[in-house]
C-alpha cells in the first residue's frame, strides 16, 4: 500500500494495521450506557475493517492480489 516508503513500507503496514483494527474493534463494539449501538460509529468501524483486511491479504500475507 505505501510502495513510496522504500524500506519503511513493513513498519508503516503494521502501524496501519493497528490503527485500522483499533478504529475498528472501537466502532464496532462501542454501546452507549442503555446498551444501544450508533450507527455512524459502526459504518467507520466497518469502513476500518474492510481496509485493515485489504492491507493484511494483499500487502503484508501477499494472498490476494486487488487491481
Amino acid at each position: 500500500m505505501f510502495e513510496f516508503a522504500g524500506d519503511w513500507e513493513t513498519p508503516i503496514n503494521y502501524l496501519f494495521l493497528a490503527a485500522t483494527a483499533g478504529i475498528a474493534w472501537h466502532g464496532i463494539s462501542y454501546r452507549t450506557e442503555e446498551g444501544k449501538t450508533d450507527v455512524v460509529r459502526l459504518l467507520f468501524g466497518c469502513i476500518a475493517a474492510v481496509f485493515f483486511m485489504l492491507v493484511l491479504f494483499q500487502d503484508v500475507l501477499g494472498i490476494v492480489r486487488f487491481s
